[in-house]
C-alpha cells in the first residue's frame, strides 16, 4: 500500500478508515478519517474483567488524528468514507447497544465509562447522541 490510499486500520480495539501518510519499516502513519468500530472499555490484557488495576476508558481516536499502525493491521478499503461525526455516533450507539443486552459487571462499568466518554463527545464535536 502507498502514500494516499484509504485503508481499514486496527488499532487496540477500535476499527478505522484512514489515509496512509507516511511508511514505516514495520508501521503505516494513518490518518483518521472515520470510525468503524468503537474501542472496548477497560483492560486491554484482561478484557471484560472489571477487577484489573486500572479499568481503562477507551475514546475513539480523534479525527486526522494521526496513529502509528503495525502494517499487518491495515487492510485496503475502497468504500465511500462516512462523515467522521456520523461515523463516530454510529458506532458508539452499536457499543452501547451490545452492553446493554446483558446485566453483568463489565457491562454496567463499561456503559459508565459511555456516559463520561459521550460527554466529552459532545463538548469536542457539537454532536448530540
Amino acid at each position: 500500500m502507498n502514500i494516499g490510499e484509504h485503508v481499514i486500520a486496527f488499532y487496540k480495539t477500535g476499527k478505522y478508515i484512514g489515509e496512509i501518510i507516511d511508511k514505516k519499516s514495520e508501521h503505516y502513519v494513518v490518518q483518521i478519517l472515520a470510525v468503524e468500530k468503537h474501542p472496548i472499555q477497560g483492560d486491554l490484557h484482561h478484557p471484560k474483567t472489571v477487577d484489573v488495576p486500572f479499568f481503562h476508558e477507551r475514546k475513539a481516536l480523534a479525527f486526522r488524528e494521526r496513529a502509528n499502525i503495525p502494517s499487518k493491521m491495515v487492510k485496503p478499503y475502497d468504500g465511500e468514507i462516512p462523515v467522521y461525526t456520523d461515523s463516530l455516533k454510529k458506532a458508539f450507539h452499536h457499543l452501547k447497544e451490545e452492553l446493554q443486552k446483558e446485566q453483568n459487571e463489565y457491562q454496567v462499568k463499561s456503559l459508565q465509562s459511555l456516559q463520561s466518554i459521550q460527554k466529552e463527545y459532545e463538548l469536542l464535536y457539537s454532536i448530540e447522541f
